[in-house]
């Protein structure tokens, strides 16, 4: 009976030892596999639901609520870079929409190129406002101020003429402001002349609170200076005829005075469809544009802004800098050194450009429907048309012909 027991005992001994050695190796290989999978160049585990880890986690391995990221590939490294520079007239009460501007220019396209920021306003800017605006982006950024004689009135305009007008003209869009005035005027003959401007041979303008909702996979300013293209829009739409009354007039005068700084083969079928007997209003909207700043600081377009400003139309009508930048690269460009930047997905308030085009829509997060370039005050078709340039697509064509496909 005792050797019976203890038989029993003996084995029920060897076997709780068979199961703690079985249980102590299971462990260590799960250990060693955990271990090396922890061990793999990974970046970060990002927890997903239940039902996305069934779709995407495929492994011998039980089921876990993880995914594994690989290490994103390193930002492209610009090989070369224009000299260029962005450009902003804004000021201080507008520092948050220069920031989201700023943000949207780095999020779509310089946070590797970096290209640098000018910033100019007719007062100081304050340190605060500087302060704000530089955490956007790592590119240089300078803040001067505008000399007053170029935001101020010349001696030959008269002011009480001018306040007058101001007061008639109240019912139309900003037609009341003063300050509105003096800025269309520095944007149209000065901002490119600028102490801080001088260096650089390209600009682009952008204003607070813009935004772009395409990514820019390659540089703009480096497209225009391998293309020898002069001036770059992404809007173009119509003036209010009431703004700009006697503008035409004095562009026609100054065609006759000065016939040989017209360029051959120019665009005047874009700004008039009677041969320049008058102007049909079209114009590029100028607070989107890419331009060559050698040439508005040349003798064409400085002598044409010179012609104008004589006449006092900035203070005595409510002439517009995008009408004034239009009519110039019209009449004093080739017509093959002005580009469309379609790719470029952009809104100012009310507008958008937004393409439909297959390659460029996957790139982009806003709705081509909205592109206002499609719209009958828009002048962006006639352009193409005359410039021979691939016509736009519009989304419905390409719902059409997913139809067809699937008929």
């Amino acid at each position: 009976m005792r050797l019976r027991s203890r038989q029993t005992f003996n084995t029920l001994i060897t076997a709780l030892l068979t199961f703690a050695l079985y249980t102590a190796i299971s462990t260590y290989h799960r250990h060693v596999k955990d271990k090396r999978l922890a061990n793999k160049d990974v970046r970060e585990f990002v927890t997903l639901n239940e039902q996305d880890t069934q779709e995407s986690y495929v492994d011998s391995t039980p089921k876990r609520n993880t995914i594994l990221i690989p290490k994103p590939l390193p930002p492209t490294v610009p090989t070369r870079r224009a000299n260029a520079a962005f450009v902003m007239l804004v000021r201080n009460k507008d520092v948050h929409g220069a920031r989201s501007a700023i943000r949207q220019v780095e999020d779509r396209f310089n946070r590797n190129y970096q290209y640098p920021y000018v910033f100019l306003n007719n007062e100081p800017f304050t340190p605060k406002f500087q302060e704000l605006v530089r955490t956007m982006s790592k590119a240089n950024m300078t803040f001067a101020q505008i000399p007053e004689e170029h935001w101020s009135y010349p001696e030959w305009i008269d002011e009480d003429l001018a306040e007058e007008t101001r007061y008639n003209m109240r019912k139309i869009i900003y037609g009341w402001s003063e300050s509105y005035r003096h800025m269309c005027r520095y944007q149209s003959g000065f901002f490119f002349q600028h102490e801080v401007m001088l260096q650089y041979d390209y600009y682009w303008r952008i204003e607070p609170d813009v935004k772009y909702s395409c990514d820019i996979d390659f540089d703009p300013f480096l497209y225009m200076q391998d293309n020898n293209k002069k001036y770059a829009f992404t809007i173009s739409i119509i003036e209010y005829p009431e703004t700009i009354r006697s503008l035409w007039n004095t562009t026609r005068s100054f065609m006759k005075k000065y016939p040989h700084l017209l360029a051959e083969n120019n665009s005047l079928e874009f700004i008039s469809d009677d041969e320049g007997e008058t102007y049909n209003m079209c114009h590029f909207w100028s607070n989107f544009e890419i331009a060559d700043a050698r040439w508005m600081r040349g003798e064409a377009y400085t002598t044409f802004f010179d012609h104008l400003d004589r006449t006092g139309g900035f203070f005595y009508e409510r002439w517009g800098d995008a009408p004034v930048h239009s009519i110039a690269a019209a009449l004093l460009l080739p017509r093959n050194e002005i580009h469309f930047f379609r790719e470029v997905g952009y809104y100012h308030k009310p507008f958008y450009n937004c393409p439909a085009e297959p390659g460029l829509r996957t790139k982009c997060h806003c709705d081509p429907y909205q592109n206002i370039n499609r719209e009958y005050m828009a002048c962006t078709t006639k352009f193409l048309e005359l410039t021979g340039g691939d016509k736009m697509i519009y989304p419905e064509e390409l719902e059409d012909m997913e139809d067809m496909q699937d008929d």
